[in-house]
This record gives structure tokens, C-alpha cells and sequence, in this order.
């Protein structure tokens, strides 16, 4: 080991020294400790034995990934860019396929936008569309909306995450930031507190742009956070959505549709014993079709799955399902 390695052991066990010697209150504190994208470690657990006090390491509820996990599995998901399979109350990673590998999250962006919205904004909040709303690339999923038109926040919210409107998470972003640059400036803030140090967010919507990248791993911490959230578990549930918004002229006009979620709108069907909660689909020329899940197995303990990057709609379900169908596997071998 060279010299300029062994100071920096010394001068971290400096560091860790100093922590334990602050800790001479009264009480059962925990302490935060920094987190930031530059770290090698996501945290230290450091511990006083003289009174065993402690600072709470930054993963200490969260599954851990640091390579490929497929010991065991049966499920065929060569297709896939990347896939995990989460089990969030023993916090074990069941499956893990290039879980750190950077990839255009297409539409799962929204998971992000909604909760910055929830967090930010209010949900009688009315939020009045501007030419930003205007999005011309081919494909894009939109609800429609011109400059003048309005809707209430939680409208937004249930349209942004049922029926993926680009065009909607452009009128949420510019409403609650002032900006869509200062929105995406939280989003990326929001994403570094959550530890998602692997991503970056350009947009609110998840149309490709080189500098808008996240991780499988990320997207389960982002998902994992923001299903604290009452609002969003309850509207990632939705089958589908009806709602009357208003024109510039305060004129209605009606929105109707299904949820993009093929498990949800009745097109795909979920392995036995395992019950799809709800999530958010993603698909892009450069994404490649992907799905993110909360799922429940028969006892009712709760999953995240998340499979990025197949080549076809019939692919990710197929993958998905063989995913899920490992949550099967488990309980017959407990």
C-alpha cells in the first residue's frame, strides 16, 4: 500500500474518532451522515462501545446491491437490459441484473416528476398550461393540452401516472418550479438526497435526451421513497381515469383512459399467488420497453420489480412475469 493510502485510512479513522467523541449527550440519538455522489461507501455505521450509542449507516432500510444476484433463479431475462427483483421488508435482494449500469429511464421518469409535484406543489393547486405543452416528437404520449388550459393538480397527478402524458408533466414541472429548468434543478436534488447518485434528470418526462440516465437500483430507492407518499400509492393503483379540465375560454374538456400498465388494463396476467399493486411503463426507441412494480405475494409482504430495456411489449411481460414467478419459488422453498 502506498504512503498517500495510508493516510487516508489514518485520517479516516481521525474522522471516525471525532464522531464518537461528539457523542457524549444523553439519549438514543442518530445521526446523519453525508451522503453524496463522490463517496466510495454510501455510509459508515460508527459505533461507541462505551455506551453504544450509534449514527444510523445511510442504507440501514434499504436492499443492497453491488453485482449481479441470480443464484437460484429460473426466470429468463436475457433480453433485458436490467432487471431486480426486491424483497422491501426483509430488505434482500432476490434478483440483479446490471443494476448500476446507466440507461434512459423513458416514461418511469414520471415516478420522479409526480413526487416532486406532491412535495412541492398542493393538490387543489391550479396549474394553467403554457406553449411548453407543445411537444412534437413522434410517438410521445399526450393528453392533449393547449396554452390557456387548466386543471387542479391532482388531475395532473392521476393523468402524469395512469396514462403517461408527456405534455402533462411539462405543465406540472412549470407550475410547481416556476421553471421546467428550476423543476428539473429538484429533481436532481431530490435524487441525490435519496442516494439515486447514479442519475440525472434533463426533462420531467423521460423523453430521451444523453444527459437523462438512471439505474435500476436508482429507480428502486426513488420508487422506495416515493411510496411514503399516501397519494401516489393510491393513484400508481388506478386501472384507468376520467376527468373534465378546462380550456382558456373555461370551456370543459373530457379526458378518459386506461392505465399503460398491461397488468392493470387486464391485457397481461401476473404469475399465481402474486398480485400486482401497480408501477409505471416506460417505452422509447432508446429505452427499450420497460416496467417498474409494487407487487404483494399471498401473505401479502410487498416487492419491488423493475425490468429495463426489452425489445417488445410481449417481452416485458414475459420477463416480468418469470421475475415475479421467483416470489412463488421462495415461498414454497420457506
Amino acid at each position: 500500500m502506498k504512503c498517500t493510502n495510508k493516510k487516508k485510512v489514518i485520517n479516516l479513522l481521525c474522522v471516525m474518532l471525532a464522531v464518537i467523541s461528539l457523542l457524549s449527550g444523553c439519549g438514543n440519538l442518530s445521526y446523519e451522515l453525508v451522503y453524496h455522489a463522490d463517496a466510495d461507501v454510501s455510509s459508515f455505521n460508527v459505533i461507541s462501545k462505551e455506551d453504544r450509542r450509534t449514527a444510523v449507516p445511510y442504507a440501514n432500510n434499504l436492499c443492497v446491491v453491488s453485482g449481479d444476484v441470480s443464484e437460484d433463479v429460473k426466470a429468463d431475462l436475457s433480453v433485458a437490459t436490467a432487471a431486480v427483483l426486491m424483497d422491501v421488508n426483509k430488505n434482500e435482494v432476490i434478483y440483479a441484473k446490471s443494476a448500476h449500469k446507466q440507461l434512459y429511464p423513458a416514461s418511469i421518469t414520471k415516478i420522479m416528476t409526480a413526487l416532486i409535484a406532491i412535495r412541492y406543489g398542493r393538490p387543489d393547486q391550479v396549474l394553467t398550461a403554457t406553449n411548453s405543452v407543445n411537444i412534437s416528437e413522434s410517438g410521445a404520449t399526450l393528453c392533449g393540452l393547449k396554452a390557456g388550459d387548466t386543471m387542479t393538480m391532482d388531475q395532473a397527478l392521476r393523468i402524469l401516472l395512469v396514462y403517461s402524458a408527456n405534455d402533462v408533466a411539462m405543465l406540472i414541472a412549470e407550475n410547481v418550479g416556476g421553471s421546467v429548468e428550476q423543476f428539473v434543478e429538484l429533481m436532481n436534488t431530490e435524487a441525490q438526497r435519496i442516494g439515486a447518485t447514479n442519475t440525472h434528470f434533463a426533462n420531467p418526462h423521460g423523453l430521451t435526451d444523453e444527459e437523462h440516465y438512471t439505474t435500476v437500483y436508482d429507480l428502486y430507492l426513488i420508487f422506495n421513497e416515493a411510496m411514503k407518499e399516501e397519494t401516489l400509492s393510491e393513484i400508481i393503483r388506478m386501472t384507468n381515469y376520467q376527468t373534465v379540465y378546462y380550456d382558456k375560454n373555461k370551456k370543459e374538456k373530457t379526458f378518459e383512459k386506461k392505465s399503460t400498465n398491461g397488468y392493470l388494463n387486464g391485457h397481461f396476467t401476473p404469475p399465481s399467488n402474486v398480485t400486482v399493486i401497480g408501477g409505471k411503463t416506460g417505452t422509447t426507441n432508446a429505452a427499450g420497453h420497460c416496467l417498474l412494480l409494487l407487487v404483494r405475494d399471498v401473505s401479502g409482504a410487498p416487492y419491488i420489480a423493475i425490468v429495463m430495456g426489452t425489445p417488445s411489449t410481449d417481452e416485458l411481460y414475459r420477463c416480468m412475469s418469470e421475475l415475479l414467478g421467483e416470489i412463488n419459488h421462495l415461498s414454497q422453498e420457506g
